[in-house]
């Protein structure tokens, strides 16, 4: 089957031949053309052909567009620093001083920043594959997008202190968010959510539905509202937050490796589709295809029969140095157990 036609059928109750599944592949697929990871940016068509060759090359279920976590950022005035061969960081937030909060402005997706050649890349993959493939445009979401604009630890302080101004960051943010959402779907693919500093591991959760929560959920309304389903990501502990995701609208919830798949399908598993929660490091990036397996099968059997569905992943985006015969031994055990699942 297609990857399209086994999640249309997937979500449908119908007869399929595996599970989905994807190994995010981020930085990765430019180890699969040859090429630096610097090499990106600025250059849309480069992007979109790593990305294709991933996908035609290991054979997974969702071609995501994405470099790093910075994009969004960028466009809005952070500075974010390109290694030769490694995923971008970043290097300034936009501004320094909070009496320059006002100078703060939603970026154009069309014409600021890196965010024009990430929708040539999404235009480029759709128009290639977008009839056999769903093709995704990922979106740093607002609470995390906003710490990139003063800084984590200007933020922190804010929101015990001035809480004012981290709606106000929040406020712009969404409004770079929701212009970026409908120029990707404007583009034929689906935004793919992610939320790093929303983590239970970097916030409370008490912090998270006052200062995240509301945003992600106009930011899902939105992407409802052009049809599209919404995937969120949010990296690190999220047991105590599963609920407000699924409140914010979220159809599928990526799982990291830190999370467990078994207790979030006993939460919130009738109410939307899983997806994880393999490790990108210690096993996908330093395992052995043996041990890939046996994480494969163990993701499987903790959630195969999650009620909403379950997207066999890892944990997050993964290594740029992650050995292709690691991503081939994922997608080989998730073909072999098959549908329904044989152990």
């Amino acid at each position: 089957m297609k990857p399209l036609e086994r999640l249309s059928a997937y979500g449908k109750g119908e007869t399929i031949d595996r599970l989905p599944c994807v190994p995010i592949v981020g930085n990765t697929a430019a180890r699969v053309i040859g090429v630096k990871v610097g090499q990106f940016r600025g250059n849309g068509p480069l992007i979109a052909q790593a990305q294709i060759a991933a996908y035609q090359l290991f054979g997974y279920d969702i071609i995501r567009i994405f470099t790093d976590l910075y994009t969004q950022a960028e466009a809005m005035g952070a500075k974010v620093h390109y290694p030769e061969d490694e995923t971008a960081y970043l290097e300034a937030p936009a501004i320094n001083d909070l009496a320059h909060l006002d100078r703060l402005q939603p970026a154009d997706p069309y014409r600021d920043g890196n965010l024009p050649h990430h929708l040539e890349a999404i235009g480029i993959a759709v128009d290639r594959l977008g009839t056999e493939v769903a093709v995704t445009g990922a979106i740093t979401c607002p609470f995390t997008n906003a710490s990139f604009l003063v800084g984590a630890e200007t933020l922190a302080r804010l929101m015990l202190k001035e809480p004012d101004k981290v709606h106000r960051l929040c406020e712009v943010s969404l409004e770079t968010c929701l212009r970026y959402a409908a120029a990707i779907i404007d583009a034929g693919a689906t935004p793919s959510l992610t939320d790093a500093m929303s983590s239970s591991t970097v916030i409370s959760p008490r912090q998270f539905r006052e200062f995240s929560l509301p945003y992600l959920k106009r930011l899902m309304d939105f992407i409802h509202g052009k049809g599209k389903g919404a995937t969120l990501h949010i990296c690190g502990k999220t047991a105590k937050i599963w609920e407000s995701m699924v409140e914010a609208g979220a159809d599928c919830l990526s799982i990291d490796n830190d999370a467990s798949l078994t207790e979030a399908k006993l939460a919130v598993g009738e109410r939307v589709r899983l997806m994880g929660n393999i490790h990108p490091s210690a096993v996908m990036l330093q395992g052995t295809p043996a041990d890939v397996r046996r994480a494969t099968l163990s993701c499987i059997r903790e959630a195969h029969d999650n009620p909403k569905g379950l997207i066999v992943a890892s944990g997050c985006s993964l290594p740029t140095e992650t050995p292709f015969q690691n991503i081939a031994a994922m997608m080989e055990t998730v073909r072999a157990v098959g549908w329904p699942v044989r152990f």
